[in-house]
């Protein structure tokens, strides 16, 4: 046994829109954005993650960069599987092995996947080395990432805003009660905010200038009575003169800017509350709504949603890790959460 857990090792991955994460032994072991850059004439890989993003929308035609998930699901089954691959590579990196490591994997998916989706995660987790394959819905790793004892008869309202998906699920006896998964999340705010420098001030910016704003000035009100962030200068291409240039912008005109997607997390979450069964109710305006995922670090989104709810928000701490922690909680005592995970 001694020997054969030498060449196993179980790894826990977050295959997230906008970022992966893998966690192994108890430690986040690869944080990389999920991106994939591959030579358009040989088809050969040439960087993945942090490397890739740098190379992202300022490539020559030979090298294409690709995401391979849309929407929290695999949209390109081939860059997914050598993402994949990369990624795990990255971890094994600096030890010497003689056999191929084979993997036990846990992966998250998205509450409202179809069966298909959930086909293509497995397939491209198997092509990349995988011997066991479980899968574990999102809320209910990000329920547990933060803590939330989930066998319990008391139910929790979890929100994963992620880069894709919006996961809003309601957790009791270690299942989801009622959910809502919408396809509003990260990506959604930077599209706004790339729309909206192009309608307003007639400034083109690509995908990762968009997301650097909604980092360093992104809200959700606009007007913050504390820890409001100063303006930011974006620089982008003039529409008019086709000439470089750069503008200042301020918090508020990007919490106008994504009002819409908010709007549409905020309903999300009132209709999860609205067919959630009455004792659970009771449950969630005691215990109050949890915040997981990189959009609860959105400035003045967790006062938006308790105006809109009257119920208290929790962020969860390091809401960006809290959905693969519990998953690397599922991995360690599979036997406790058998009952959450799917083969």
């Amino acid at each position: 046994m001694g020997l054969f857990d030498f060449f196993q090792s179980d790894i826990a991955i977050d295959l997230g829109t906008a970022n992966t994460l893998i966690i192994s032994k108890d430690k986040v072991v690869v944080d990389e954005p999920s991106i994939i850059a591959i030579d358009k004439n040989t088809n050969k890989v040439l960087a993945i993650g942090r490397e890739a993003m740098q190379m992202h929308e300022k490539t020559h035609e030979n090298i294409k960069t690709i995401r391979p998930l849309k929407d929290g699901v695999i949209a390109d089954f081939h860059a997914a599987e050598h993402m994949i691959r990369g990624m795990i590579k990255m971890m094994d990196r600096g030890k010497k092995s003689f056999l191929p490591a084979s993997h036990r994997m846990i992966i998250c998916i998205p509450s409202g996947i179809t069966e298909v989706e959930k086909r293509a995660v497995r397939d491209s987790a198997e092509h990349a080395g995988a011997k066991e394959v479980y899968m574990i819905h999102e809320p209910i790793a990000a329920a547990i990432g933060i803590g939330i004892d989930i066998d319990q008869p008391v139910g929790s309202m979890v929100v994963d805003i992620g880069g894709g998906t919006t996961e809003i699920a309601v957790i009791a006896l270690s299942g989801i009660v009622c959910d809502q998964s919408i396809r509003v999340a990260g990506d959604s705010f930077n599209k706004d905010i790339l729309d909206y420098m192009r309608r307003q001030h007639n400034l083109l910016i690509g995908e990762r200038t968009a997301e650097k704003v909604k980092i360093e000035v992104g809200s959700a009100l606009t007007e913050l009575d504390d820890d409001a962030p100063e303006d930011f200068e974006i620089r982008g291409r003039d529409l008019m003169t086709g000439i470089p240039k750069v503008i200042k912008i301020s918090y508020s005109e990007i919490a106008f800017a994504i009002d819409k997607s908010v709007s549409k997390i905020e309903e999300a979450v009132l209709k999860a509350l609205e067919i959630s069964p009455p004792e659970l109710s009771a449950d969630i305006y005691d215990n109050g709504i949890y915040l997981t995922g990189g959009g609860a670090m959105l400035r003045g989104l967790d006062k938006r949603l308790a105006m809109k709810t009257k119920l208290p928000i929790h962020i969860a701490e390091d809401p960006l890790r809290a959905v693969v922690r519990g998953t690397g909680a599922a991995l360690k005592n599979i036997n406790q959460y058998k009952a959450v995970l799917m083969t």
